[in-house]
């Protein structure tokens, strides 16, 4: 596995050991190599430089899942500038935000894509910034880049400490927060990552999420150290993903439990061994239910099943599965902390919970972010002794494998009954009726709260609410704990990194 000190170190090593060897392929058939990728990076980089863009400057992008994406970042590693990368589904009132707090001198968006116009909203940012005496550059990308002779480019950064990475959540508060990372940071996640998954120059793994997920930098990352395969899709259409994937040959079909419920499907309506050459399927960004790890290894015998990891933008990758883990720990737990990487779980009473005890998933970590821009965060964020808050439920087993059982703020409270929503969502998934489920707490004049099940029916006949009912009786499931209400949709909606919108499902069924 190659190393490096910074991001720049990390793409020179790599091209100059694999540099004809496969580095990308994208949906269209666009294939790219690791020595192109560094050419086609320093001829950006070059470009930017003459435009501009030097060593410290915010660069806010807001790219697809594009080659141009992955150049672009390299680019700027090369420039050392700071980079602020945005998910598409931001919008002008959340990007003006971030390019405000950042300080960004550039903002680079496609012109259109997904039936928005991303020029005309990069534009009015830049007109706000204006008229308050602030520059504000703007680049379109349309697969294409500005490129520039590199003869005379600067040195380039050596130090990966420096914070080079403004990653913004939405969290639960009504700003996005931006998280500050480094490239140390985030190769402490790419290379845990890469070695429980056990990755080699021989795999070809699935990029089918939003690359400017800080989940996308860190696969251009095990990319680089590995010389595997990454295979780009600029947006989730299944028939396409699964239909490229197959052809391409995937051996790590990742990256989350709506992705691997979409395999799932198209391999039981197929009348042919779909993904001969997978060996797991990587998770992440939601829970997923533990039926599913036996469900997709029975539908894919070549693969070890799911193998899930747990983290956050802030602190990505603190525990993950290994693909030689047993399949009660594939199926049950999100695997055992990273190497370097310290929990601690708090019980709602404020003490240390022991094995085998829920309470809320603190970290200290090296893939921990260095604070949030907006230091006046960071209070809360952290506990007295410096580990960081994640607001996640888990237990540890007594092999140190952690299991996420739901939110502090996803913890139902019905006539003062703690009940966690992902227990019943995992129960209800089981059902053979049940494609996708979503479990809220809904407000109740009597009980305080409600437990209603929101569920995307498989197949044709949905399910009844006398049936979920007996259903649950049969699991075992105490009666406080059974929904009250049941709502059926056709899709349960969920963010690009697969999380669901819990929000809007409230929103939309409280009184």
């Amino acid at each position: 596995m190659l190393e490096g000190r910074t991001l720049w170190e990390l793409i020179e090593a790599r091209a100059n050991a694999t540099g004809d060897a496969e580095m990308a392929v994208d949906e269209s058939g666009r294939r790219m190599t690791f020595g192109e990728y560094r050419d086609r990076v320093e001829r950006v980089a070059a470009a930017l430089v003459e435009r501009g863009i030097g060593p410290g400057d915010v660069v806010t992008w807001q790219l697809p899942t594009w080659f141009e994406s992955m150049i672009l970042v390299g680019a700027l590693a090369r420039i050392g500038a700071t980079q602020n990368p945005i998910l598409h589904i931001y919008r002008q009132r959340e990007v003006s935000f971030c390019v405000r707090q950042a300080g960004a001198k550039l903002l680079v968006v496609p012109t259109t894509f997904a039936n928005f116009d991303f020029k005309a909203m990069a534009d009015a940012i830049a007109a706000e910034n204006a008229a308050d005496g602030r520059t504000l550059d703007v680049l379109t990308c349309d697969r294409e880049l500005p490129e520039a002779d590199p003869v005379n480019l600067p040195l380039p950064p050596v130090s990966g400490s420096e914070v080079r990475w403004l990653f913004y959540t939405s969290g639960t508060t009504a700003d996005p927060k931006g998280a500050q990372h480094t490239d140390e940071t985030i190769f402490a996640e790419s290379k845990g990552m890469a070695e429980r998954l056990a990755v080699t120059a021989e795999d070809r793994n699935a990029l089918a999420f939003p690359f400017p997920h800080i989940g996308g930098i860190a696969w251009l990352c095990t990319s680089l150290m590995t010389g595997c395969v990454n295979i780009l899709f600029q947006a989730f259409v299944p028939e396409q993903v699964v239909e490229v994937l197959d052809a391409e040959g995937v051996t790590l079909a990742g990256s989350g439990t709506v992705f691997h419920q979409v395999y799932l499907n198209a391999q039981r309506n197929s009348d042919r061994q779909l993904f001969p050459k997978v060996r797991a399927f990587p998770g992440g960004g939601a829970p997923k239910p533990p039926a599913l790890h036996y469900e997709m290894k029975k539908a894919f015998p070549g693969s070890v099943g799911i193998v899930s990891g747990y983290g956050l933008t802030e602190a990505p990758i603190l525990t993950m599965a290994s693909v030689n883990d047993s399949d009660d720990d594939l199926a049950n737990t999100e695997g055992s902390p990273l190497p370097g990487v310290e929990l601690k779980l708090v019980k709602l009473d404020g003490t240390v919970a022991g094995p085998g005890e829920e309470g809320e998933v603190r970290a200290k970590a090296p893939q921990l972010m260095k604070g949030y821009l907006d230091a006046s965060l960071d209070a809360e964020a952290f506990d007295e002794e410096g580990y960081f808050r994640t607001g996640d439920l888990g237990r540890l087993n007594e092999r140190n494998m952690l299991t996420i059982t739901g939110r502090l703020k996803d913890i139902i409270i019905r006539k003062g009954e703690n009940i966690s929503a992902k227990e019943v969502e995992d129960h209800l998934y089981k059902h053979p009726k049940v494609a996708d489920v979503a479990v809220i707490g809904l407000p109740d004049p009597v009980s305080g709260e409600r437990v209603c099940a929101v569920v995307a029916t498989a197949g044709d006949e949905p399910l009844s609410f006398d049936e979920m009912v007996e259903f649950l009786k049969s699991e075992g499931l105490m009666m406080q704990k059974i929904p009250e209400q049941l709502e059926l949709l056709d899709t349960i909606p969920r963010n690009p990194a697969g999380k669901i919108l819990k929000n809007e499902l409230r929103a939309r069924y409280s009184d």
